[in-house]
């Protein structure tokens, strides 16, 4: 299912939130592209929907937003990290080195790796995430 604002909306709603402007005009950033957006980004864009969202509204939405599994964040080759709206379930991440093009793959094959783990060190595992880097179709086509 493609996310749009108003399936954004109602998952707020759902969530008991309301739909304020600067939670709009965040949204709408992350609508606009599939790439991970810093805060800044996010903010620079959505002050076109809404213009005096500030950076602390932005990083507060951003917290709310990742608490209902609205965003995801995502852990860059530059130490950086931005967000992505996030797909329902348990997904991991697969992110282009060059355009920086995100795609969420949902499910998960690592049970087997994670018992291993848990084995090992006597950990009892209670979550973790999996980003994959590489160059997409697009780029590597790219000098």
């Amino acid at each position: 299912m493609t996310a749009t604002l108003e399936t954004l909306a109602q998952q707020l709603r759902e969530h008991g939130h309301k739909l304020t402007q600067p939670r709009c005009a965040v949204l709408h950033a992350l609508l606009s592209t599939a790439k991970p957006l810093s805060p800044a980004e996010i903010q620079a864009l959505g002050q076109g929907f809404c213009a005096d969202l500030g950076l602390v509204t932005v990083y507060r939405t951003l917290e709310l937003m990742e608490e209902i599994e609205l965003v995801r964040p995502v852990h860059l080759a530059d130490g950086c990290h931005g967000y992505v709206l996030a797909t329902p379930g348990h997904t991991h991440h697969v992110i282009c080195e060059r355009c920086h093009a995100v795609i969420e793959i949902s499910g998960c094959g690592m049970g087997d790796f994670l018992n291993f783990v848990a084995e090992r060190t006597g950990y009892r595992i209670t979550g973790h995430w999996l980003e994959i880097s590489g160059l997409c179709a697009d780029c590597q086509h790219i000098p």
